[in-house]
């Protein structure tokens, strides 16, 4: 004789069950839509438990998953921007002045990080004078050049006094080569040259 019983399941009952799987496969955690009402005392009655405490531990990893890929993602962030920070600092070199050494490459995305940390510091610092020194940057292409530009030309529509040192003969000769139009920006060879400029004009500005 078998000890096997037969139970006989409705429709409604098997369908909250599908219903309840597929929510958890597209990570959809409402918790009206993955928890069963268990009504029935018999056997499919344990399995739709067995669903609910496999749905609840699901759903609290999911969650905890997610929220250490946040932490994850919030750390790296953080340490982009100590990163861009320590690569390019902003300095007051004297009252009314300060400096942005630039090093390494300039591409698209830092370039707009830079201009605007950049005018964010002088908005805030009512800085007069702007050094951004290049003795850091080795290699330069056209994509480089206009990037940099484009930040003094940003930083002279604040009222900004631009100066730029430190062009190696190397990147002079590739700008040259580039056909980099400078004239109209005052170009130095050293920090110390560029802040003797920038003294000269907050000079000029102040007998006005």
């Amino acid at each position: 004789m078998s000890d096997e019983q037969t139970i006989t399941i409705s429709v409604a009952r098997m369908q909250r069950l599908r219903d309840v799987l597929a929510f958890l496969s597209v990570d959809a955690f409402d918790p009206e839509k993955i928890h069963i009402d268990v009504t029935d005392d018999d056997e499919f009655g344990l399995v739709e438990e067995t669903v609910n405490v496999f749905a609840e531990e699901f759903a609290a990893s999911k969650r905890r998953t997610a929220e250490l890929e946040r932490e994850r993602l919030e750390t790296i962030e953080r340490q982009r921007m100590a990163i861009a920070d320590l690569s390019a600092p902003i300095m007051d070199v004297w009252d009314g002045v300060i400096a942005l050494p630039v090093i390494g490459l300039v591409d698209t995305q830092r370039s707009v990080e830079l201009t605007e940390r950049l005018l964010e510091r002088i908005s805030a610092s009512g800085a007069r004078c702007v050094i951004v020194d290049v003795t850091g940057v080795d290699v330069v292409d056209t994509a480089t050049a206009n990037h940099l530009l484009q930040m003094i030309r940003s930083a002279s529509l604040l009222g900004a006094f631009c100066v730029v040192s430190g062009i190696s003969p190397q990147v002079a000769q590739t700008l040259v080569q580039l056909d980099v139009d400078l004239s109209a920006i005052r170009t130095v060879r050293n920090l110390k040259d560029a802040l003797k400029e920038s003294l000269k004009h907050l000079s000029s500005v102040s007998r006005r």
